[in-house]
C-alpha cells in the first residue's frame, strides 16, 4: 500500500504546509502500511476557504445536476470496490467478507440512494400564505471515525452534496487510507473544484480547527461522547449547526415466546460484527430467565465460531482490533466485568492460540452481569457480549432503557405486534423487530447521549439544509 503525501484541496492534490506524517498501522501484523500527511490548522483554513469559494456555484446547481454527479461518484466507487475492501481490511482489520459486503458496498448504496432521492427534485411546501423552502446549509466539516471509515464519510458526504453544500473531510488518523480512495473517486466523478476537500490529521489540531473556523456553517461528527461533547463546545463559539452520532450500548431483547436459537444466533453475529467495533452493536443480550441457560449455551457455541484470523483471508470471521490501545481497553473492560461479578462463558483477555502478533482477542461472552455493571453500561467497542436475565416484559423494558445511550437495539417475539409494541417503548433511535434488515434510507441516529440529529435518507438530507419561509 503506497504512501500518500498530499491533501485534496480545491480539486487538486496539494502539498501540506506542515512536514509531519501519520503512520498507519496494519493491526494484524503491527507493521506500518503507509503514511499520510499530518494536516495543520493552516491546511484547514485553505480547505475551508476553497469550500467557501465553491459554495455559491454548487448551491445554485439543480437537483438533477447534483443527482448526476452522485451517480458518477457511485460508479467510481463501484469500480474500486475490491481495492476499497482490501484497504479497509488492512487498516481496520475488518475481515474481507465484511469489508466487501458492508464496508465497500454500503457506501455505494448510500450514494446511489441520494442520487435517486433527488433525481426528480424535492418540492417546496406551502404553509398558509408562506412558501417554505429548504436551502443548503453552507460549508460542512465532516469529522469521521475509524471503524467504518468510508461509510461514515459517505453518509455525510452524499447528503451534503445532494443538499448543495460543500465539504471538508477529516478522516480518522487511525484509518485514513480509504479516504484517499474516495478522493480518487471524487476526482474521477468530475465534481467541481472546492466542493469536496480532504485534510487528514489529529482531532486536537485539524478537528478543532474545523469546529472553530468562522467559515464553517455545520459540523457533522461521528465518534465518542467525549469527543462529540468537545466538538459541540467548540462549535458553540460561532453558533454552528452540529450533528452528532455518538456511542451506543444497544439491547437485544429476547422475549419468552421468541425463537431463542435464531435470536441468539443473530444477536451474537450483530454483537461481534467488525470485531464488535460497531456503534450499533447489540452488546447487551436480555433473555427471559426461563431460557437464560439455554441462551448462554447457544451464545457460547456461536461465539466460538468466530475464529480469529488474517482479515485478508476469505474464511476469517473475526479480525484483530484496530490498535494496541483498543485491545488494552477491551481487556480492561473484561477484567473489570469479572471483578464486578461477571462470569466468562467463553473468550477472555488472553491472546488467542497461534497469535503472537496483531491486536487479537477472542470473542467473549459474559454471564451473571448486573444491569448496572460497568460492562453493561459502557461502550466497550470490542467482541464482548453481556447476557442479562429478566423476569417479565416490564423488567426487560426497564433494563433496555437503563442506559445513557439510545442508538439501536433489537426485540424478538413470536407475536410481531407484541414485538412492535415493545419496540415503541424502547428509548432508542432505531430498533429491529425479529431481525429486520438494515435500511440505508431510514433515519439513523440516537436518543440521549447517542447524539443529535439523523443521518441517511430524506431525514439525513434535511440535516444539511436551512429552512426559509417566504410570505406571499
Amino acid at each position: 500500500m503506497r504512501d500518500r503525501d498530499a491533501l485534496y484541496i480545491d480539486g487538486a492534490w496539494t502539498s501540506p504546509l506542515g512536514t509531519g506524517v501519520i503512520a498507519v498501522e496494519n493491526p494484524a501484523t503491527e507493521e506500518t502500511l503507509a503514511t499520510v500527511p499530518e494536516g495543520t490548522a493552516e491546511d484547514v483554513d485553505r480547505a475551508v476557504r476553497a469550500a467557501r469559494a465553491a459554495f455559491p456555484a454548487w448551491a445554485a446547481t439543480s437537483w438533477q445536476e447534483r443527482s448526476e454527479f452522485l451517480r458518477r461518484l457511485h460508479a467510481a466507487l463501484a469500480s474500486r470496490e475490491e481495492a476499497i475492501a482490501r484497504t479497509i481490511a488492512s487498516e481496520v482489520g475488518t475481515p474481507m467478507r465484511i469489508a466487501t459486503r458492508i464496508q465497500a458496498r454500503l457506501p455505494q448504496a448510500v450514494v446511489a440512494g441520494y442520487a435517486e432521492l433527488i433525481a426528480d427534485g424535492l418540492p417546496d411546501e406551502r404553509v398558509g400564505n408562506s412558501l417554505v423552502v429548504r436551502e443548503p446549509a453552507g460549508v460542512v466539516a465532516a469529522i469521521t471515525p475509524w471503524n467504518y471509515p468510508l461509510h461514515q464519510i459517505t453518509c455525510k458526504l452524499a447528503p451534503a452534496l445532494a443538499a448543495g453544500c460543500t465539504i471538508v473531510i477529516k478522516p480518522s488518523e487511525v484509518a485514513p487510507l480509504v479516504a484517499y480512495e474516495l478522493m480518487d473517486a471524487v476526482h474521477e466523478a468530475g465534481l467541481p473544484a472546492g466542493v469536496v476537500n480532504l485534510v487528514p490529521g489529529y482531532g486536537p489540531v485539524v478537528g478543532e480547527a474545523l469546529a472553530t473556523h468562522p467559515e464553517v456553517d455545520l459540523v457533522s461528527f461521528t465518534g465518542s461522547v467525549r469527543a462529540g461533547s468537545r466538538v459541540a463546545e467548540l462549535a458553540a463559539g460561532t453558533v454552528k449547526k452540529v450533528a452528532l452520532e455518538l456511542g451506543g450500548k444497544s439491547a437485544n431483547v429476547i422475549l419468552e415466546d421468541a425463537d431463542v436459537k435464531t435470536a441468539v444466533k443473530v444477536g451474537v453475529s450483530n454483537a461481534f460484527l467488525n470485531g464488535g467495533q460497531t456503534c450499533t452493536a447489540w452488546t447487551r443480550m436480555l433473555v427471559h430467565q426461563d431460557h437464560y441457560e439455554q441462551a448462554l449455551d447457544l451464545a457460547k457455541g456461536f461465539a466460538e465460531g468466530f475464529t480469529p484470523g488474517d482479515p485478508l483471508d476469505a474464511s476469517t470471521k473475526l479480525g484483530p482490533l484496530v490498535s494496541k490501545a483498543q485491545l488494552d481497553r477491551v481487556r480492561g473492560f473484561i477484567d473489570t466485568g469479572v471483578s464486578e461479578g461477571a462470569r466468562v462463558v467463553t473468550g477472555g483477555t488472553a491472546s488467542p492460540d497461534g497469535f503472537d502478533r496483531g491486536h487479537y482477542i477472542a470473542a467473549t461472552v459474559l454471564a451473571d452481569v448486573d444491569q448496572n455493571a460497568t460492562v453493561a453500561q459502557e461502550e466497550i467497542f470490542g467482541p464482548v457480549l453481556s447476557v442479562i436475565p429478566f423476569r417479565d416484559e416490564d423488567e426487560a423494558l426497564q433494563i433496555a432503557n437503563n442506559s445513557r445511550y439510545g442508538l439501536a437495539g433489537g426485540v424478538w417475539a413470536a407475536d410481531q405486534d407484541r414485538a412492535i409494541a415493545f419496540a415503541r417503548r424502547v428509548r432508542t433511535g432505531s430498533i429491529d423487530v425479529n431481525g429486520g434488515a438494515f435500511n440505508p434510507m431510514a433515519p439513523f441516529g440516537g436518543y440521549k447521549q447517542s447524539g443529535i440529529g439523523r443521518e441517511m435518507g430524506r431525514f439525513g438530507l434535511e440535516e444539511f439544509t436551512e429552512l426559509k419561509a417566504i410570505q406571499l
